[in-house]
Order: C-alpha cells, then structure tokens, then sequence
C-alpha cells in the first residue's frame, strides 16, 4: 500500500475535468480540493441562486456570481495550491473535446439528460480509454444503501440509477452528497491505482 506522503505526491499530479458546477459538480470539486487534486478544470454557464444553496458548494454572498468564478475562490480557499481552470461556457459537441482533451479522469455532474448523454458520447468516441464518471439518481431523501457504483468498461455510473429530479423528489443534500462523494472517490480509486500510480510519481 503507498504511504500518505506517496498518495499526496500522486494526487498533485492529477488533473481532473467537472463538466457542471452545480450540487455534484460544486461538491466533487470541493472533495477532491480536500484530497489534494493537484488541477481542476470546470466548466459551466450558469450564476449562483438562493434555491442552489440548500446542495450546492456556495454562500448566500455569492448569490448572482458566475458558478465557476464563485466555485474556484472557494475551492482556493480551500487549498490555495489548486490549480483550477474554469470555463464560463455552456457545452456543446465541439467544445467538451477541446476543454477537457488533457485531463487525467472526467466527471459528468451536470443535470440535464441530453448533455449527460452528448458528453457519453464524445468520450466514448474520441477518448474511449478515459475513465469517465456520471452521476444518476440521486434525488430525495433516505435510501443510502440503494446508491452503488456501477462500471462499464470505461464508464462509471453513481447513484441509484432510477430517483430523478421532480416536484415529489426534490435535489437535497444529503443523497446529492452521497453521489458527489461516490464519484470523487470513483477518481481516487482510479488514480490511485498501482499502475496510474507508477505514471505520476517522479
């Protein structure tokens, strides 16, 4: 087993990409910001509102901020070390290639299924070797033990799989924190590999 020193060493080496800066999005970053991911690159369109503060990595001073703008000055608050690169952009086939042709693992946390399915997709087809990690059900409340990881070759899917957002199921922290923390662990599991290991030590 690597000691933490090694671990560390390791992380601040790994460049991670978070497609959505919302309740997973905000929430992956601030967790791999803890465990010492060394880059981020995130990327998202949207401003901080009062109704995102009850799942989302943000204050009620950052309400009508930029999401990626708001997200980085709190995850270097964290750790003033992080390197992270942020896009005010909405994605599209085009430019989710572009942005995250570099990253190490790639996260999907955004919450519309369409982008979910164009950023499948693209990686599948032009980066199918990249670990690429969704989330998929998460909504409501209770129910923890229903959440699982699921691995398709390359694919990572965290969640339920079946608990979509409604008026009966709102997004609430606690499940939407569960699935965060599954796929930023989804990407320890992966980086931290033996092997992966081996490519990121000096």
């Amino acid at each position: 087993m690597p000691t933490f020193e090694e671990i560390k060493r390791v992380l601040s080496n790994v460049t991670i990409g978070i497609a959505g800066a919302g309740g997973l999005g905000s929430n992956v970053a601030m967790t791999l910001t803890r465990a010492g991911i060394g880059k981020l690159i995130i990327a998202d369109f949207d401003v901080v509102s009062e109704s995102n503060l009850n799942r989302q990595f943000y204050f009620r001073s950052q309400i009508g901020q930029k999401k990626v703008e708001a997200l980085k000055a709190n995850l270097l608050n964290i750790n003033p070390d992080v390197k992270v690169i942020s896009f005010d952009v909405r994605l599209n086939e085009d430019n989710i290639s572009e942005i995250f042709s570099t990253v190490d693992v790639m996260v999907e946390a955004v919450d519309n299924a369409e982008m979910k399915k164009l950023i499948t997709e693209v990686f599948q087809e032009k980066y199918p070797n990249m670990p690429l990690i969704l989330g998929n059900g998460m909504a409501g409340w209770g129910q923890s033990n229903d959440m699982q990881v699921t691995q398709y070759g390359s694919l990572y899917v965290c969640g339920d799989g079946k608990s979509e957002v409604s008026e009966t199921l709102p997004p609430i922290a606690p499940r939407v924190g569960i699935c965060a923390c599954m796929q930023a662990n989804v990407v320890l599991s992966i980086v931290l590999d033996p092997l992966f290991k081996q490519k990121h030590l000096p």
